[in-house]
């Protein structure tokens, strides 16, 4: 990502004008660049240190003639280079597409589709370079940036002419461990076939996410290299052959380019038919950022990095044909000018020779969301809430006076339930789709008896009749579906004349009922009902904010009078109060987010992380009161919340004992408002602008997204986090 110039960097170099940092690494540092004619460019320095070595020149200069030699259809067309400057420069197009490495990571693996079609366009990169006796020697998910047009080449810092070893120590292995050939790891001669060795890698990485011989420290991977065979577990069946021939230790049994080619695909079809949704949405969104504006400079003294943050878009993802004919005219765009200025910070890994110690620097990776889409929130977010909730391929959207149905691939809508009737009372629960049936107010203001509801997720149908309750006015939109179990049904309903404005009135009664929803065909049979303290007039504070069924104990976090909050948890059996606590919270509905508890505790945030006996309310531990937290997330015995000045911060359930805290970010915006939301490799929250992924291994930043969202949620089967704001529902990666 584009960071702003520090106050010591050069105002121009060359023809070109700077504009930001892309990056820096082990021998220079890449910048955003413009000429006087207005194009955009990678402009790539080198150090002036390291400018003195007569040798690092000749290694920058024969960079530039590889880059030529792949050509601007397999590589980044190379505009410029003076390599004999004072500050040697190399000017290359920006390439509108994400490293492999990102894509993958943002993702997931490519189906197997996308990885032959990827190899067999890498095949003829590799073999224009190979028949001009170049060979790359550090081939690897960084290098390889996906396009809409096919995959491109980049970074030929130590790419050499075959059976040129005039640069290189004897027995001296250079490149990446992970994605060396077994001579290259020995320093011997690297040719053709090596670089065929290193693409079997990268297509192992595209289809799984990981190399063929896992990760570690330099020394054990180098080892693995030589000595073990690849690991191919996870690779779709039929390329395992034809991946493990290219794998074989021994160059001469290694096909070459052209034949595998021929194995790997047919050639037909564009490339981006090949391509999953997903990566193309990421591409589109990173097209579409090309005139974006630049940051600025960094006055003296200089200060730390500072990450920028990634692009936005709103819409579908667009479609195969659509696309390309839209990534056309931007690529003439980009020539013309412009250039997708957010592209990721990849110098660490490019900068320099491609070393361990540089392939593994940390790096941010900033992309745009999968699709957003506009609601109308006529109703529902008037009480704070918009809660979408994934069901059997669907996502359900109650937003108001009317719930959607969209589809999670591209967030199209493919239904909705009669508008004007059904409302935002909508729940999934138990793999079954509920409502609560509202309808249209009356001249009277009295209406019929609410009633309880299924649906049929795949259209927005009612289905069944499960209860009605009885002295109850189904034209006020006040009432609350809470929670079911497959036994009974929680809902806070009432009962009064219809309030012009939509809110509550002193006339109005409410109370908390439960259901049984697990017998009979019709009806349910009322089960308990209690009273619910009256509101004031015009009033729009609901009378829950959470609640959830844990063993016989109906757990809720209720708004006993506007803004004051008490955990009450009643007999699920009978509605009788168990146990009653206060719990101060300075904003209430930071609480809609959900309950987190086990069969024993109850956790809640706040001046501190609190963890409650649930049979009597008692503390079973607290954390100390240096930090303040936002309502935590239970996963596997794990607590995770937000903390003010710790950011995401894990503890041990059962101990309290802080486990750990986000390392290497700034937690100055970090917000406490919503839960985490957790995958299976990052924990997801809102920090100023952005929605940080961080990594669940090293606790650290690895993917931000721009995000105007207020509350997040999880679509697991789909793999997405779904943000909501007042107007938008936007999808970003979950994994």
């Amino acid at each position: 990502m584009p960071t702003p110039l520090t106050h010591d960097d050069p105002v121009a170099l060359g023809p070109y004008r700077l504009i930001a940092r892309l990056g820096s690494g082990g021998m220079g540092t890449v910048y955003v660049a413009r000429s006087a004619g207005g194009r955009t460019v990678a402009l790539k320095t080198m150090y002036a240190a390291i400018a003195t070595d007569s040798a690092a020149r000749t290694r920058f200069r024969l960079e530039a003639d590889a880059a030529r030699v792949i050509g601007e259809q397999f590589g980044a067309r190379v505009m410029d280079a003076d390599p004999l400057a004072e500050t040697p420069w190399l000017a290359t197009e920006y390439v509108l597409g994400p490293p492999l490495d990102e894509a993958v990571e943002a993702g997931g693996p490519l189906p197997e589709q996308s990885v032959r079609a990827l190899g067999a366009a890498l095949c003829s990169a590799l073999g224009q370079l190979h028949r001009s006796d170049v060979v790359h020697r550090d081939l690897k998910p960084s290098n390889i940036l996906v396009t809409a047009y096919g995959p491109k080449v980049i970074d030929f810092g130590i790419a050499r002419a075959i059976g040129d070893d005039r640069l290189t120590r004897a027995g001296a292995a250079v490149g990446t461990p992970a994605f060396m050939s077994p001579e290259q790891a020995t320093g011997q001669e690297h040719d053709a076939a090596g670089d065929v060795f290193a693409l079997a890698g990268v297509l192992v990485y595209a289809a799984t996410g990981r190399g063929p011989f896992g990760h570690g420290q330099a020394a054990d991977l180098l080892y693995r290299v030589r000595y073990a065979e690849a690991d191919l577990s996870g690779v779709p069946a039929a390329l395992v052959p034809v991946l493990a021939q290219c794998l074989a230790k021994e160059p001469a049994e290694r096909p070459t380019t052209a034949q595998l080619a021929a194995q790997l695909h047919d050639g037909k079809g564009e490339f981006a038919e090949h391509l999953p949704p997903e990566l193309l949405a990421d591409i589109g969104h990173r097209a579409a950022g090309v005139w974006r504006s630049m940051p600025q400079r960094l006055p003296a003294p200089a200060v730390g990095p500072q990450g920028a943050v990634g692009a936005t878009a709103v819409g579908a993802r667009p479609s195969r044909r659509r696309f390309l004919a839209v990534g056309g005219a931007l690529a003439v765009a980009a020539a013309a000018g412009g250039g997708a200025w957010w592209w990721q910070e990849r110098a660490a890994a490019r900068s320099g020779g491609g070393t361990a110690a540089q392939d593994s620097a940390h790096r941010t990776r900033n992309i745009g969301p999968l699709w957003t889409y506009a609601f109308d929130s006529s109703v529902a977010s008037d009480f704070g809430l918009v809660a979408p909730q994934a069901i059997g391929g669907v996502i359900v959207v109650p937003t108001g006076y009317v719930t959607e149905g969209l589809s999670p691939a591209s967030g199209a809508r493919k239904w909705e339930a009669y508008p004007g009737e059904h409302g935002w009372q909508t729940l999934v629960a138990g793999g079954r789709l509920y409502w609560l049936l509202i309808k249209a107010d009356t001249d009277s203001g009295i209406g019929s008896a609410v009633t309880l509801q299924t649906a049929d997720p795949r259209n927005g149908k009612a289905v069944r009749t499960l209860a009605r309750f009885t002295s109850t006015n189904d034209e006020l939109e006040t009432h609350q579906l809470l929670c079911v179990t497959d036994r009974a049904a929680y809902v806070a309903v009432g009962n009064g004349k219809y309030h012009e404005v939509g809110y509550f009135t002193p006339a109005q009664t409410f109370t908390l009922r439960a259901v049984d929803i697990g017998t009979g065909t019709g009806t349910g049979k009322p089960l308990w009902s209690k009273p619910l303290p009256t509101r004031p007039d015009e009033s729009k504070r609901l009378h829950f904010l959470a609640a959830k069924v844990i063993g016989n104990r109906l757990v809720t976090l209720q708004e006993v009078k506007e803004w004051t909050v008490h955990v009450v948890v009643r007999d699920a059996s009978t509605g009788a109060v168990l146990w009653e606590r206060p719990y101060g919270v300075d904003d209430p509905d930071i609480l809609r987010g959900g309950i987190a508890a086990d069969s024993d505790h109850l956790y809640l945030g706040g001046s501190r992380l609190w963890a409650l006996r649930l049979s009597d309310g008692s503390v079973a531990w607290q954390t100390s009161t240096e930090h303040a937290y936002g309502p935590p997330v239970l996963k596997a015995g794990v607590l995770y919340a937000v903390g003010v000045g710790t950011g995401l911060t894990a503890v041990d359930a059962r101990s309290g004992k802080v486990l750990w805290t986000e390392q290497g970010g700034e937690v100055g915006e970090a917000s406490t408002s919503w839960p985490p939301v957790l995958g299976t490799r990052y924990a997801y929250y809102k920090n100023g602008t952005l929605l940080r992924a961080i990594s669940l291994s090293n606790h650290r930043t690895s993917l931000t997204y721009q995000t105007s969202g207020k509350q997040f949620y999880a679509d697991a089967d789909s793999q997405l986090v779904l943000s909501v704001d007042r107007q938008y529902l936007t999808a970003y990666p979950l994994r």
